[in-house]
């Protein structure tokens, strides 16, 4: 019997990737542990190698093919001494099903909308849409009194419920909204006896305008606004409608999980960077150019080995938050954002505080450069136990970081830029500043546990000889 070739899970939490490129044809013969296949993930593109021998006799998913569910099946192999009838050059029994057919109707904070269409089914349950939930496109008003106009009118839908309390006809105002559409504060003009769509015909089309006194107190929890509300605010043509990547969409699903259930707080301080200025470029001029062991120091070669060190002198903070209790990491695994065209990846330095700054800058070198090509393999980005997210070289003097879940820290560092201090001997005298803040999780570092290990960071980059030790 033919066996089939399934889309493979490449990571623990992979449930769904692209087909990018066949490296095999119909009628190739293959051994175990060719590569047949290039596959797309959320974050890198990944080699699929062959785990039989045999005869590829069908290739059910074209390349290009996106959204093939983990364990679709792909391809045909024939093992030596099988035939199919028709395996090749025509359809086989049970082809494996198109990639939107193959999934479940998905999740509505990934599924892809480009344009505005109807909620599939098998979605999150959610009421039954109102007529004003469909976009509705821009007409002239009926003439008042037909009774059915108000169903008709381009208005939204908090404008429809004001104006039912407020006892208005929908149909008798003129909209300030765009094309003519009947928002909030046209129900609040016609409500204080103002002209109808006299409201602020210039203003910019919000839907953060101030609540009347007068309206029903909003619900504390604001959806987000639907795709076809977005485009309703701007002119037809005025824009392209550029569909979302899977990193796009998993950056921004676990972004808003972060922000929503992670209690943040935030913790900055200055650091100077003098000393370790000065050490990196002597180890530099001292350090092997060619060979095996060649290695160019960064500062943030510095600062990853210092928040590696700072988190075993401060190991209550090396830990993270779950259900069941907390977890308490015996290793400093950092993270490092790393920029890519499209969003970003965070590759994980292991072990970093017991790894020399050599080692380490070597290893940050081939991650972000393998990152960038999108070749980095899951369990190199995933895990970790802090983060670090340096845009010191945009020439940010500081910011404040998100969270990666399911770390407890990230630390944000700014540029460094000479400023005047104040020195030992009460002189002013210039250094060089870093700015740095340090993003933590409340139910797992509390602020003075967050400041001792920011303070034990600090100590560790202004005298830098302590890291060699």
């Amino acid at each position: 019997m033919p066996t089939q070739i399934l889309m493979p899970a490449l990571s623990p939490t992979m449930e769904e990737g692209k087909l990018a490129k066949w490296l095999v044809k119909e009628g190739e013969h293959i051994k175990s542990g060719k590569v047949i296949a290039e596959i797309e993930t959320d974050k890198a593109t990944m080699e699929v190698e062959a785990v039989d021998e045999g005869v590829v006799a069908r290739i059910l998913v074209p390349e290009g093919t996106e959204k093939v569910r983990v364990n679709t099946p792909i391809a045909i192999l024939l093992m030596d001494g099988e035939t199919a009838t028709g395996a090749i050059g025509a359809p086989v029994a049970a082809p494996a099903p198109s990639p939107a057919a193959a999934a479940p109707a998905p999740h509505p904070a990934t599924a892809p909308r480009p344009v505005p269409q109807a909620t599939p089914a098998a979605a999150a349950p959610a009421p039954a849409p109102s007529p004003a939930a469909q976009p509705a496109p821009p007409a002239a008003a009926p003439a008042p009194g037909t009774g059915t106009g108000a169903s008709r009118v381009a208005a939204s839908p908090l404008a429809r419920r004001l104006a039912k309390e407020a006892g208005i006809e929908l149909a008798a105002l003129n909209g300030s909204g765009p094309h003519g559409r009947i928002v909030k504060r046209d129900i609040e003009t016609a409500a204080r006896g103002g002209s109808p769509g006299a409201a602020a015909a210039g203003a910019a089309p919000s839907t953060a305008v101030a609540q009347s006194p007068s309206a029903p107190p909003t619900a504390p929890a604001i959806a987000p606004m639907a795709d076809d509300k977005i485009m309703a605010l701007y002119e037809p043509g005025s824009y392209e409608l550029v569909p979302h990547d899977g990193m796009r969409r998993i950056i921004a699903q676990r972004l808003t999980q972060s922000k929503s259930t992670v209690p943040h707080f935030y913790l900055s301080l200055d650091v100077r960077l003098d000393e370790l200025l000065r050490a990196r470029e002597r180890i530099n001029v001292a350090a092997p150019k060619t060979g095996p062991r060649a290695f160019k120091l960064s500062v943030n070669d510095f600062i990853i080995k210092a928040m590696a060190l700072g988190l075993q002198q401060v190991p209550a903070a090396n830990a993270s938050w779950s259900e069941g209790g907390m977890l308490r990491h015996r290793h400093s695994d950092v993270g490092v954002a790393v920029a890519i065209e499209g969003g970003l990846f965070t590759p994980v330095i292991r072990h970093a505080e017991l790894k020399t700054l050599g080692e380490i800058s070597n290893e940050m070198k081939d991650l972000a450069e393998r990152a960038r090509k999108r070749r980095l393999a899951p369990h190199e980005y995933q895990g970790g136990t802090t983060s670090i997210s340096n845009l010191g070289m945009f020439g940010i003097k500081s910011f404040d970081a998100v969270i990666n879940p399911p770390h407890a820290t990230i630390l944000a560092v700014g540029a460094g830029e000479k400023r005047p201090v104040v020195g030992a001997s009460g002189q002013i005298e210039v250094a060089t500043i870093m700015s740095c803040t340090l993003s933590c999780d409340h139910r797992v570092v509390d602020g003075a546990l967050g400041a001792e290990l920011l303070n034990a960071f600090k100590q560790l980059v202004e005298d830098p000889v302590r890291m060699l030790v």
